[in-house]
């Protein structure tokens, strides 16, 4: 029973992380009909420029203020970075084939890891712990400060962004977008100015999974996007893509069957399945789901164009 506990909380924290990152991808999608391929990378650019801000700043500066500065100035360059990619890489193929953008941002991807190869090294790099290193038990399992405050960001951060989806006049705006910007704009919503922030929100979304994923895992790296973001695009469409609720759910249950296969599973099976094999139980589930509900868990909301 404890150790099926310890993986309920270690799944909440994975998937929660999926969640953020799915988030961006469904949004994306929802309104202009883009797999952002290069969303993964945003979340590494996030992850890579708070460790800098944060070797600047900790002989300066107290633990937890360091990273709440680190974890502000890697959402605003990540919010800009997403806004260009945008800008110079999406917009000119927006009534191209579908192919064309799709390669696109799988040239991005491959463009962003290398540009930043180059700038932060190849090599792994250590995460300094800002917050206390001591677990707290809860029932025979435990969790460490750093989970807590995953658990507890992302809480509060899906819930603003609920807020802001259906409670004010971008939220609106996106929405109607979403089912149709030719009509949105005669209504007098601007479709360039709403995926634009449409595109900064994911991204925003995608530094703070960043620095989560970095405080938990320790260390950073060019390439440790690319995992996270696949895993984040499989839990979108899991849940549906293009609906909130299903990129939400489609990542914790990501996370819950991950963590559940690798430590569970695995100690059922005497090691035979274990952590080497995580990745397995997670795309098992995704094809069965797939197989049985084409449109994922919680099915397509969004409504398709003529």
């Amino acid at each position: 029973m404890d150790i099926f506990l310890q993986q309920i909380i270690n799944g909440l924290v994975l998937g929660s992380m999926y969640a953020l990152v799915a988030l961006g991808y469904t949004m994306v999608y929802g309104i202009i009909g883009l797999i952002n391929f290069a969303h993964g990378e945003v979340l590494m650019v996030g992850a890579l420029v708070s460790w800098t801000v944060i070797g600047i700043l900790q002989p300066l500066l107290p633990p937890w203020l360091v990273l709440i500065i680190a974890l502000l100035i890697a959402c605003a360059l990540a919010a800009a970075l997403n806004y260009s990619i945008e800008k110079v890489a999406y917009r000119p193929l927006r009534n191209s084939p579908r192919l064309a953008p799709l390669i696109t941002a799988i040239g991005m991807s491959i463009l962003l890891q290398t540009i930043a190869m180059i700038i932060w090294k190849p090599n792994y790099k250590s995460y300094p712990t800002l917050l206390p290193s001591t677990p707290i038990q809860i029932g025979g399992a435990s969790i460490t400060p750093t989970q807590i405050m995953i658990l507890v960001t992302t809480v509060v951060t899906l819930a603003a962004l609920m807020w802001l989806v259906h409670a004010t006049k971008l939220g609106r705006a996106m929405r109607a977008t979403a089912e149709n910007p030719r009509v949105a704009a005669l209504m007098g919503v601007q479709p360039d100015r709403v995926i634009s922030a449409t595109f900064i929100i994911g991204a925003v979304l995608a530094a703070i999974a960043g620095v989560m994923w970095a405080s938990n895992y320790g260390t950073v790296q060019h390439s440790m996007g690319f995992l996270p973001g696949l895993k984040a695009f499989t839990a979108a469409v899991f849940g549906g893509i293009g609906n909130l609720a299903g990129a939400v759910v489609g990542g914790i249950l990501l996370g819950l069957i991950e963590s559940i296969g690798a430590g569970y599973i695995g100690d059922l099976t005497g090691g035979v399945l274990g952590s080497h094999y995580t990745d397995i139980f997670a795309f098992i589930v995704l094809i069965a789901v797939l197989t049985l509900r084409p449109s994922g868990l919680l099915g397509e909301r969004v409504a398709d164009r003529a």
